[in-house]
């Protein structure tokens, strides 16, 4: 759902920061950016390279806003930028080293973690699984903010996270205790259907708040009712990078294999290959719904976050509550979670006519063409 950019109040990130962790005094700060080669951070020159905007971001929202002023007014301490070489993928475990813009090599298991109560990771690829272990390990409260750019910080970092808390927990009471959705798609007059089978477990939302002494870690923008599927059955279309299209076929909680509907077959093929080889890579780890009217920002973090979108995701499902950790892959470069979003901007080729949820024996529509049901904006309005 459209949301026009002048609704939206100016963003403060000491308002941001206040809302979403309510930091005691004297806490200490972190920000954490991920680069091809770490030692860039070194006198800040990975600056000089104009194709860095996520880190430049970082740098120039959070680590200079923290520095010149934003500190004192939140009293806290810190506000240091640690750099870390890129994982290459989303969620895979940190690398053991960042680097300070001293050009120091820091142990992030002896030097960092310990050390600080609020981390801020701005990167490439989403860091929420690692750090949310680690934070259950060191005791830290943090935030992920993969992807960060200019519609970000002006919409959906601008937004009162107390609202969208409240709006997310309508969304949770709604649908939570679900037996199971079915989800239609249609692509180039072709109908599928997928069905997740929830187990009526307690719905779980990304609600943005990261209050208290509790370790966790947010993901923002935030904004997002979830579960984990204990089953999955059906077939559904996946729209690769490069903007070829596959159809899946699942049984067993996972996608089986994979099949050309359009683009290059190479694509598949490497697909198909990876689920050959690695099978737990195509479990189906989450179902997440959209709870915010924000505009589509390019970048799946907000994307995914919007009211009448959906998304799949397939692989690590530890940091949800789910049994899919990193050991169990046959490679650890492919134990990521991989979101699969379903919208009108990032899969214009794929319509999804309807989404419905099966519980205590009756049927309720959920979206329809990528618009919240009347029920569903109901649950809103209470």
């Amino acid at each position: 759902m459209d949301k026009p950019f002048n609704t939206f109040p100016p963003f403060s990130l000491t308002r941001l920061l206040n809302t979403v962790f309510a930091p005691r005094i004297g806490e200490r700060v972190a920000i954490l950016i991920d680069l091809i080669d770490p030692r860039d951070v070194r006198d800040f020159a990975f600056l000089k390279n104009d194709k860095l905007a996520i880190q430049r971001h970082a740098y120039e929202v959070f680590y200079r806003g923290l520095k010149n002023g934003g500190l004192t007014e939140l009293k806290l301490r810190g506000g240091d930028l640690f750099a870390y070489r890129i994982t290459g993928g989303s969620n895979l475990d940190l690398p053991q080293c960042a680097v300070d813009p001293t050009g120091h090599e820091l142990d992030f298991e002896k030097d960092i973690f310990p050390h600080y109560d609020i981390i801020l990771c701005i990167s490439t690829y989403s860091a929420t699984a690692p750090l949310t272990a680690f934070a259950k390990r060191f005791g830290f409260r943090g935030a992920t903010l993969h992807g960060l750019n200019e519609i970000i910080l002006r919409t959906g970092l601008a937004v009162d996270y107390h609202e969208v808390s409240r709006d997310a927990e309508k969304l949770r009471q709604g649908m939570t205790r679900a037996d199971s959705f079915e989800i239609d798609f249609e692509i180039a007059g072709r109908k599928e259907t997928l069905k997740l089978f929830c187990a009526r477990q307690e719905a779980q939302k990304s609600h943005g708040l990261c209050r208290g002494e509790k370790p966790d870690v947010a993901n923002l923008p935030a904004g997002e009712v979830y579960f984990v599927p204990t089953g999955a059955e059906g077939r559904f279309p996946l729209r690769y990078e490069d903007g070829t299209i596959g159809l899946m076929e699942v049984g067993d909680g996972r996608i089986q294999k994979a099949a050309l509907l359009s683009g290059r077959q190479s694509v598949v093929d490497a697909h198909s290959q990876k689920l050959k080889t690695d099978p737990v890579t195509g479990e189906l780890g989450e179902l997440g719904f959209g709870t915010q009217e924000l505009p589509p920002a390019g970048r799946d973090i907000q994307d995914e976050k919007i009211l009448g979108t959906l998304h799949v995701a397939t692989g690590r499902s530890d940091h949800l509550g789910g049994h899919l950790t990193p050991d169990k892959f046959a490679r650890a470069i492919n134990a990521t979670h991989d979101d699969i979003l379903f919208s009108l901007t990032k899969t214009p080729e794929i319509n999804v006519p309807q989404v419905r949820m099966y519980r205590d024996g009756k049927v309720q529509v959920v979206i329809e063409n990528y618009q919240p049901s009347v029920w569903l904006r109901s649950l809103l309005a209470t």
